[in-house]
């Protein structure tokens, strides 16, 4: 690989390891933040989802700004983003203040997520090179996913929860020094479609508000956004979201499959939090401990997977990955009150990890190939906005079914209902990636 395109590999990838990092790393932290800032359960969980929405609902125009304006540029503008708001969050007095600038720092991750996908798959045109370094960049972002539990549990117990932001700072401005080595690439062409971003972003946060809070008129007008952004969308000169990439098969079941990905997958890594420190009172350490054999395999495969992905297409690893992940879901309910952790958990978290290791890469490069080259951006912007509007909706629904782990009893007899409930989803994925992706 050229020097200049390992290191247009390595600034993107440090950028999405912040994205990610921000999606876990405060999940052990929630009861230090809570007694710090005195926030109950409801503001608890707006601290995760605050992030997941905001991010959800400008992936889009984050992807549609990296086609237009540039990808560089547009990372560039996330890396500020995000760093100014991690030193927000670090400094926030109180519950509504950390909640703000978390929201903030979706908006800045926003940018990064597609404007690294994009930088990437520009330097790497060919197919079987891009799954080989999509690989690499899916590595990436699942050891964030790992790192995160294990880093939050070090830095809460050794220096407070404060210091989970503070680190983010000096590596925002790491990453953005090694960016501005990236090519710029010749001027962009086109313009930003106002009247999309503006209906696109009201329909999935007010979607995700309405799932999250049990809110009728936030529904209402969601849907209401959503028919506009489809009219909206229709007109433009230039679309956003051209709704002629969805008449790719591969395209369309791609992203559906990535939405089902996350919904169940980070629905589960929320419930296993609950359930170590809830049910089997783990400490922050012990409890990032114990899920890591289901974030390692995140880590060790999704390299594995790149070239799998290069050599076979993303079809098969993408059902191995589904199916391997259904067997993990439906192992949980082996999972009681009582059970010992290395007992009955561990072993089906580690295979719901394996399937996610091996789905990741392959689910991406799916999405990214199943469209024009020079639609990138767009294209990856939709991919991640479908994992991560669907992973807040599933952190919601799976929260939700779960209850709270102060009544063990019932809190594990809603952890099995949602295991089934992923299971089903994933099977379904699995035959709608045998029917649909990789054919014409």
């Amino acid at each position: 690989m050229p020097d200049r395109r390992a290191t247009v590999l390595f600034t993107q990838c440090a950028g999405m390891f912040l994205v990610q990092l921000d999606v876990t790393v405060v999940n052990v932290a929630l009861p230090d933040i809570g007694a710090a800032v005195g926030a109950g359960v409801p503001a608890l969980q707006w601290v995760v989802d605050g992030y997941t929405v905001a991010l959800a609902a400008l992936l889009l125009t984050g992807g549609a700004l990296a086609d237009v304006l540039g990808p560089r540029r547009v990372v560039l503008a996330g890396l500020g983003i995000f760093g100014a708001a991690s030193a927000g969050c670090a400094l926030a007095p109180g519950s509504a203040a950390l909640v703000a600038a978390r929201v903030a720092q979706g908006a800045g991750a926003a940018l990064l997520l597609p404007g690294t996908l994009a930088v990437i798959t520009r330097a790497f045109p060919g197919r079987r090179e891009q799954a080989r370094a999509l690989g690499v960049w899916a590595g990436v972002s699942a050891l964030a996913l790992a790192a995160g539990p294990l880093l939050g549990g070090l830095l809460v117990t050794a220096t407070g929860w404060r210091s989970l932001f503070w680190i983010n700072v000096p590596l925002t401005a790491l990453a953005a020094a090694g960016t501005l080595r990236v090519p710029a690439g010749p001027p962009a062409a086109g313009r930003v479609d106002v009247a999309g971003t503006v209906t696109g972003a009201t329909a999935l946060a007010a979607l995700v508000y309405a799932v999250i809070q049990s809110s009728v008129p936030a529904a209402v007008l969601g849907v209401a956004a959503a028919v506009a952004f489809l009219a909206a969308e229709r007109r433009s000169p230039a679309p956003m979201l051209p709704l002629t990439l969805l008449r790719s098969r591969t395209f369309a079941a791609a992203n559906l499959v990535a939405g089902a990905m996350n919904f169940a997958g980070l629905g589960t890594i929320l419930l296993a939090t609950l359930y170590l420190q809830g049910v089997h009172h783990a400490t922050p350490p012990a409890a990032a401990l114990a899920m890591l054999p289901g974030f390692l395999p995140l880590s060790l495969l999704a390299p594995v997977t790149g070239r799998l992905t290069a050599r076979f297409g993303p079809r098969p690893v993408m059902i191995a990955g589904l199916l391997t992940g259904s067997a993990g879901l439906l192992g949980l309910l082996r999972v009681t009150a009582t059970s010992t952790i290395t007992g009955a958990f561990l072993p089906a978290f580690a295979l719901v990890g394996v399937g996610l290791g091996l789905l990741t890469a392959a689910v991406v490069a799916a999405a990214v190939g199943g469209v024009p080259a020079d639609r990138a951006g767009i294209a990856s912007g939709v991919n991640n906005t479908a994992r991560q509007a669907c992973g807040a909706l599933g952190i919601a629904t799976f929260g939700a079914i779960a209850g709270s782990p102060a009544r063990p009893a019932a809190f594990v007899h809603g952890l099995h209902a949602a295991a089934v409930l992923g299971a089903a989803l994933w099977l379904a994925a699995a035959v709608l990636t045998a029917a649909a992706v990789g054919r014409p």
